[in-house]
């Protein structure tokens, strides 16, 4: 009985110096490979890099360069905005909540961004409001913070920086069209009354907006078709409310806890957070974050209520990550942000523990989808991942599936470097190329 048992123990001994003796060279392998494509590219080289590289099976670093080192993330913020969606959504979007008070409704903001948004045809809550006779506004519907901390204040007539608020419309968006040298199409309608031709078109257009308001002149140009943000203030949405509804409404403060609120749910959440993963959107993943406070506490969050709700998801979900960010929106726009690449193969583990890899598959984009339209279109379905972008800053953080079936979390931040994210991005869709080839 003891040399049976002695020869199990032997045998134990054995298979653990196989799998520690295989770990050391795969280790190996890949700090080579990425000494060779990564750190001696010349693009890379001339900023700063992150790399680790995780095996969820034996929960081990493969790989680690600068890895517990802070680097601004761009847009790979969105993972840990993704998380705190995931956590706090539910499976479907909570699109209003309404209390009755007579024959009327007193309606309250949710943040839901899918109200009248051109990404989503279905339209519950504007089915369920056209058929009201009377709708008042509740106080929860103003809003404080248009705009996120450190956030680039000239980009603000970008399709990209849409500003926030408690209950968007059209998705906070005007689309423009260049029609003729005189004119220009513009969507919703209610805006077109705003807009002025201030000279001729003779191709396309450049538009000129102040900050505070929501007129938009258009001069000549080179555009045919832009996204331009409108400042969703409560009067604007009042007005764009009422255009659209073709019914009168009024405000009113007025809200009942003992009565309760009853809810009009819109999208499944997944539809979301796909459109936001995939196209890397700033202002759904601000929304999610709004959504998330007004799930989590019955509350809507403005600028400093959503680092309350930053600060609650890590200290209460996340204790135990190993550099804790500093996380201040959920776009990644701004360049306050500061993560390591530990931390998001951590988030990335946790939310594959929590929500299951099938799921993140239909969410996160593949190689040829999305942000990775141009990348890594040979290995789809063995990539899924974000990537984020800011000038001077790029990173990609994921999941690979090896060629010979091995499931690895990763992140690879770069800063600072001089050139374009081209060459970046070539670099680590080669150097990854590489792992998923060998391993």
């Amino acid at each position: 009985m003891k040399k049976l048992m002695a020869k199990k123990l032997l045998i134990i001994h054995y298979s653990l110096l196989i799998i520690i003796l295989a770990s050391c060279s795969i280790t190996k392998q890949i700090s080579k490979q990425a000494n060779a494509t990564l750190l001696k590219d010349s693009a890379v080289n001339t900023g700063h890099v992150g790399i680790s590289i995780y095996d969820p099976e034996t929960q081990k670093y493969l790989y680690n360069h600068n890895a517990t080192q802070y680097f601004i993330p761009a847009s790979n913020a969105k993972l840990f905005t993704l998380y705190a969606g995931m956590k706090y959504l539910g499976d479907s979007l909570v699109g209003l909540s309404y209390q009755y008070k007579g024959d009327s409704i007193v309606i309250e903001a949710t943040g839901d961004p899918t109200f009248l948004h051109a990404d989503f045809a279905n339209q519950p809550v504007f089915n369920f409001l056209k058929k009201q006779k009377k709708i008042y506004l509740a106080e929860s519907f103003v809003s404080k913070d248009f705009l996120g901390e450190g956030w680039a204040w000239d980009d603000f007539k970008e399709g990209y920086m849409v500003q926030r608020n408690s209950f968007p419309i059209y998705g906070n968006v005007i689309k423009a069209k260049w029609i003729n040298k005189d004119s220009i199409n513009i969507s919703p309608s209610f805006f077109q009354v705003k807009s002025g031709v201030l000279e001729p078109l003779k191709s396309g257009f450049e538009v000129i907006k102040d900050f505070e308001e929501n007129q938009f002149v258009f001069v000549n140009g080179n555009d045919k078709v832009k996204t331009i943000p409108f400042r969703p203030d409560i009067a604007t949405l009042h007005s764009l409310l009422e255009d659209t509804l073709k019914i009168k409404i009024g405000y009113d403060w007025w809200v009942n806890d003992e009565i309760g609120e009853q809810k009009i749910y819109s999208q499944p959440s997944d539809s979301l957070f796909k459109i936001m993963m995939h196209r890397s959107d700033n202002f759904f993943a601000e929304q999610t974050l709004i959504m998330a406070s007004k799930r989590g506490w019955n509350n809507l969050a403005d600028k400093n209520e959503t680092l309350v709700l930053i600060d609650t998801v890590l200290k209460l979900h996340l204790p135990k990550l190993a550099q804790r960010p500093k996380w201040v929106d959920g776009s990644g726009l701004s360049r306050y942000n500061l993560f390591t690449p530990q931390s998001f193969v951590q988030i990335l583990h946790q939310l594959k523990l929590e929500f299951g890899f099938t799921r993140l598959q239909t969410i996160l984009p593949t190689g040829g989808e999305g942000t990775l339209s141009s990348y890594f279109k040979k290995y789809a379905g063995h990539i899924f991942a974000k990537t984020g972008t800011l000038s001077n800053n790029c990173a990609l953080s994921g999941y690979l599936i090896t060629k010979k079936g091995k499931l690895l979390i990763f992140s690879i931040l770069n800063n600072n470097y001089i050139t374009g994210a081209t060459p970046i991005r070539k670099a680590v869709e080669k150097f990854l190329g590489e792992v998923i080839e060998k391993y």
